[in-house]
């Protein structure tokens, strides 16, 4: 019984601050997994998007987000006019554009 009583004492002196460090640090070393796991890839995977998309220019070969493939036969700020066949062009967005398949010569 005295074992019991001298346990419950030591808790109740324990310092009530170092569970809310070690939570904060817990806290903290999750979000650094998820910065480094999830945002910081998105990001450069954006960047990486944003840089393919404005390098396209007329005559790339390109596929688009639905599966289309085609050429770019003009370009006008955020609209792309490929062409799918013979006397066949259609407007897409620019970011409709998912890969450029090849690239016009120079």
């Amino acid at each position: 019984m005295a074992l019991i009583i001298a346990q419950q004492v030591s808790f109740a002196q324990a310092d009530p601050g170092g569970g809310m460090m070690s939570t904060l640090i817990m806290f903290a070393a999750i979000f650094a997994i998820f910065y480094f796991m999830i945002i910081r890839p998105q990001q450069k995977r954006q960047k990486e998007r944003d840089k393919m998309l404005g390098a396209i220019q007329k005559g790339d070969k390109v596929i688009t987000s639905g599966g289309l493939h085609g050429t770019v036969a003009g370009i006008e700020d955020n609209i792309v006019l490929l062409q799918v066949a013979d006397n066949v062009k259609m407007k897409f967005d620019k970011s409709a554009i998912n890969v450029v398949v090849s690239k016009a010569s120079t």
